[in-house]
């Protein structure tokens, strides 16, 4: 089976556990899956099962699965923290049904990802576990430093470490298991998927300075207006140390922030810097897959590793 003809399964997947018997909960929930995305989390998990000599395609979809329902969760979360209106080229559930009825949707996806998980062992539950109590001290490190005006370096890559690498290593990891294989493809997998978070999330941030909604699919600028995009694009030993307000007003910026937004003005030189270390990382990810033997999945993880530092949204 084809990692295209297995996503699709996934798809499936992800539209029936959205069901509930409270018809609005399954409303809220196909409107946010059913909008599609990138599905790079699940791809990672296929991917990484098929370049570890896993066979079942049966037995990892379901894994893929849970990891794309954890990812839309948090999205939904995200929205309600951030006031976001638009996700993936939709309106936002918060947006459209409100706060409170936002938070019971991301609650739910969370809740259903122990069905998808039951049948399999501890150690794949744990790896799944670990990746999502990271996920929320990841989001509240963001909106701690947000709130209070200052994300200097160090703690944005604590951030994005934790909110997006750990997910994309446990998609690797779970994969990789359930494949039974040796640990040393596993602790390879690992290095990759965690770079390549990296890589994707800075390339995010970059592209909140540079792109816009539409080209996006979601809001522009909230990175910025939370700092984490001049923490993206801050560079040891570089004079560009914040970029100027492209898409949100300084008014809209915490105070302590602004002079900095304010004082320099060369955003093109900051995306630069932060396209830059984007690549710097997928090519520290595709390293890490020479431990993996040739296959053409390996190729596939070669070749995701350099479309996400190329994209453009």
């Amino acid at each position: 089976m084809s990692i295209d003809t297995s996503l699709q399964a996934v798809e499936e997947l992800l539209l029936s556990v959205a069901r509930s018997s409270v018809p609005l909960l399954s409303e809220m929930s196909e409107h946010i899956l059913s909008a599609g995305g990138k599905r790079l989390r699940p791809r990672l998990v296929l991917l990484a099962h098929a370049a570890a000599g896993g066979q079942n395609i049966a037995e990892v979809v379901p894994l893929a699965a849970a990891v794309e329902i954890i990812h839309t969760a948090t999205l939904v979360h995200d929205d309600i923290n951030d006031h976001g209106t638009l996700r993936r080229g939709r309106e936002t559930v918060n947006s459209r049904w409100g706060s409170t009825f936002a938070l019971l949707t991301g609650d739910y996806m969370f809740t259903r990802t122990y069905e998808l998980m039951a049948p399999y062992s501890a150690e794949l539950n744990l790896i799944l576990v670990r990746a999502a109590i990271e996920l929320v001290e990841g989001e509240t490190l963001q909106i701690q430093a947000s709130r209070q005006g200052v994300l200097d370096r160090d703690t944005y890559y604590q951030i994005i470490s934790k909110k997006t690498a750990a997910l994309f290593v446990a998609c690797t990891e779970l994969g990789a298991t359930v494949a039974g294989a040796p640990r040393e493809w596993i602790a390879a997998l690992r290095d990759y998927a965690f770079n390549l978070g990296l890589a994707f999330q800075i390339i995010d941030d970059v592209l909140d300075l540079s792109s816009d909604a539409q080209t996006l699919g979601k809001n522009a600028g909230i990175d910025l207006a939370q700092g984490r995009g001049i923490a993206a694009v801050r560079d040891d030993g570089a004079d560009v140390r914040s970029v100027a307000a492209v898409h949100v007003s300084p008014d809209t910026v915490p105070g302590p922030l602004k002079e900095s937004l304010l004082s320099e003005q060369a955003p093109q030189v900051a995306i630069e810097i932060g396209r830059a270390k984007a690549h710097e990382l997928a090519e520290r990810a595709l390293t890490s897959l020479e431990t993996l033997p040739p296959s053409l999945a390996r190729d596939e993880l070669r070749a995701l590793a350099r479309q996400v530092v190329t994209r453009d949204h």
